[in-house]
C-alpha cells in the first residue's frame, strides 16, 4: 500500500476513535464510529485474497448493522426524552438497543459469532488492530453510558465469559484462539462495568497490553496454528522461553500482570454481595487457562512433526521492529507489583 494512503487511513482511524472519546452527543459518536469503520476497511482488504475479502465483507456488514441500531436507538431517545446526551440514558428501550449495538461492535456473546470468522481471515497485524484499537471507541461509549443492572447486561457478561472459555477449547488456529480469548476478557470487563468503571478501564488496558505482546510474538514467529508453534524455537529461542509466560499472564496466573485486574474484579464482586457471580467468573477463567496451557505445551514441550510442513526453518533475519514487542512483553510480565498504585487510583470509586 502506498505510504501516503496508509498514513491517511491510520490518521482517520485515530481521529475517529479520538472523536468518540471526546463526544457527549450520540450523533457525533455515531459519525466518529463510522469514520473509524471506513478507515479500517481498506486496511483489511489490502491483501487481495478471497479469505481477506470475505472477512472484510463480514466485518463491514456487522459494523453497518450495529451502526444502524445505534442510530435508531439514539433517535428514539431524542424522540422520547428530547435529548441526545450519552450520559442521560433514562428510557429502558433505547438503552437496551444501544447496549446490544455496542456489544455487537466489540463482539460480546451472544452476538459474537462474527469475531472468530473475521479474525481468521486477516493477517496478524490487522488482527492486532481489530482486537485492540477497535475495542476502544465502543467501550468508551459503554463507560459513558454507565448502564445499570439490567437483565441484558447480566446475560452479556456471563455468556461472554462462558463462551470465551468453551469456544477456545477445540481450536487449532491461533487467531481463533485469540478471538475467543478476546470474548472472555471483554466479559470480565463488562462484569464490573456498572460497579467500578475505572476498574473496567484498568482491565481493558491490561488486556490491550497482553494481546499486543501475544500478536507481536506470533507475528515474529510467523505462527498461525498450533502445529507451527512447535518449530518456533528454531527461529527465536529466547522469545520461545518468554511466550509461555505471556500466555499464562493472559490466563491470569500470579505473579503476572493479568492476575491484578482479575483479583480486583473478584474482590469488587464479593464486596457487592455477588459471590455466585464471582465464583462462576473464576471457574470460567479455568477454561481459558486450559487453552493457554495447551499453547504453552505445544510451544515448549513438543517436538516438531517429521513431515514436509514441519521442516525446520532457517533462522533468517526478520524485518519486524522488536522494540514494541520488548516493551509490551515487559509490561505483560512485570506490572503486578503496581497493584497498590492501582488500588490508590480506584479508591475514590
Amino acid at each position: 500500500m502506498n505510504p501516503y494512503i496508509l498514513s491517511t487511513l491510520l490518521f482517520g482511524l485515530g481521529l475517529g476513535t479520538t472523536i468518540t472519546f471526546a463526544s457527549s452527543h450520540w450523533l457525533l459518536a455515531w459519525m466518529a464510529l463510522e469514520m473509524n469503520t471506513l478507515a479500517i476497511i481498506p486496511l483489511m482488504a489490502q491483501h487481495h485474497h478471497p479469505r481477506a475479502v470475505e472477512a472484510t465483507t463480514k466485518y463491514f456488514l456487522t459494523q453497518a448493522t450495529a451502526a444502524a441500531m445505534l442510530l435508531f436507538a439514539s433517535t428514539t431517545t431524542a424522540w422520547l426524552t428530547a435529548q441526545w446526551a450519552i450520559q442521560q440514558m433514562t428510557h429502558p428501550l433505547p438503552s437496551t438497543i444501544l447496549i446490544l449495538a455496542l456489544s455487537l461492535k466489540i463482539g460480546l456473546a451472544p452476538v459474537h459469532s462474527w469475531l472468530p470468522e473475521v479474525l481468521q481471515g486477516f493477517d496478524l497485524t490487522t488482527g492486532l488492530i481489530l482486537s485492540t484499537w477497535q475495542k476502544l471507541a465502543p467501550f468508551a461509549l459503554l463507560l459513558q453510558m454507565q448502564p445499570t443492572g439490567t437483565t441484558l447486561l447480566v446475560i452479556l457478561r456471563l455468556t461472554s465469559t462462558l463462551v470465551g472459555g468453551w469456544g477456545g477449547l477445540n481450536q487449532t488456529q491461533l487467531r481463533n484462539v485469540l478471538a475467543y480469548s478476546s470474548i472472555a476478557h471483554l466479559g470480565w470487563m463488562v462484569l464490573v462495568l456498572q460497579f467500578s468503571p475505572t476498574l473496567a478501564l484498568l482491565a481493558l488496558l491490561t488486556y490491550i497490553t497482553m494481546t499486543s505482546s501475544t500478536f507481536l510474538t506470533f507475528n515474529l514467529n510467523k505462527s498461525t496454528n498450533i502445529t507451527s508453534l512447535a518449530i518456533s524455537w528454531a527461529k527465536s529461542p529466547a522469545l520461545t522461553c518468554l511466550t509461555p509466560l505471556i500466555l499464562l499472564s493472559l490466563g491470569g496466573l500470579p505473579p503476572l500482570t493479568r492476575f491484578m485486574p482479575k483479583w480486583l474484579i473478584l474482590q469488587d464482586l464479593t464486596n457487592q454481595d455477588l459471590p455466585c457471580t464471582a465464583t462462576l467468573a473464576a471457574l470460567t477463567a479455568l477454561l481459558s487457562l486450559y487453552f493457554y496451557l495447551r499453547l504453552s505445551y505445544a510451544m515448549t514441550l513438543t517436538m516438531a512433526p517429521n513431515n514436509l510442513i514441519g521442516t525446520m526453518p532457517w533462522r533468517t533475519p526478520h524485518s519486524q521492529l522488536t522494540l514494541p514487542l520488548a516493551l509490551f512483553t515487559m509490561l505483560t510480565l512485570l506490572l503486578l507489583p503496581l497493584t497498590p498504585s492501582a488500588l490508590a487510583l480506584l479508591s475514590p470509586y
